[in-house]
Parts: structure tokens; sequence; C-alpha cells
């Protein structure tokens, strides 16, 4: 099996001793991306300001002022770590009480002209 690198959460592949493998580089990209929403700043090794740390947010209030911090916060991470994809848009999902559980980010990836999303919610599905 022929791939640019292990999914994760790791899983066994149909070959013994093989994982999982992201076969192209939208899937490798998408992965790239939620390692850099869901990693706290501080916590990568030799690159501190790396990570939007997407988890600290969540049952923060939905307020507009939350939502822009978490926009631009998403915004200056891609920029600076993943130049080659553009932020599309970024939807905020909530409860009725306005507590923030969940953002869904459509993206386009500019050299391979593809669009994609993610979505992040309290509960981590869909990643």
């Amino acid at each position: 099996m022929k791939g640019f690198s292990p999914k994760f959460p790791l899983e066994k592949g149909n070959l013994v001793g093989a994982y999982q493998l992201n076969t192209t580089f939208k899937e490798v990209l998408k992965q790239n991306f939620k390692n850099l929403l869901l990693t706290n700043q501080g916590e990568r090794v030799m690159d501190i300001d790396f990570g939007v740390g997407i988890r600290s947010y969540f049952f923060e209030p939905k307020t507009p002022i939350t939502m822009g911090v978490i926009a631009e916060k998403i915004q200056k991470q891609a920029k600076k770590y993943m130049p080659f994809i553009s932020i599309n848009k970024i939807d905020f999902s909530g409860t009725q009480d306005d507590s923030l559980l969940g953002i869904k980010i459509a993206y386009t990836i500019t050299p391979l002209q593809e669009s994609d999303q993610i979505t992040v919610d309290s509960a981590f599905e869909g990643i």
C-alpha cells in the first residue's frame, strides 16, 4: 500500500505491521489542518506559536467578540503555517443558551483548486 503519511488516529491496515495511510494530498492537508486547529499554543516542541487551541474555546459564550477572536486566530495560524489554503467561511454552532459548541470551516487548497471542510465540535466528532 502506498501513501503519504499515516492516518490519525492510527488504525491497522491490510498488511501485517502496516497502518492506514493518507493516499491523497487533500487527505494529508486536512489532517495537518486538524492538527493546527487542535494543538494548543506552547504545546509543540520547538515552535511555541503553532496552534489554534480550539478546544479551549468550547463552552465559551457564543458572542460576536468570541467568534471574532476565534476566526482571527484561525485565519492567522492558517496564513502562517498553511499558506496554501484559503479560508472561505467559518460557521459557529451553539445551543439555545448560546454556548459555543462547534465550528465548521470551509477552505480551498489553492494549488489543487479543491475545496473541503472540517468540523470540530465539543465531542470532537466529524474530524
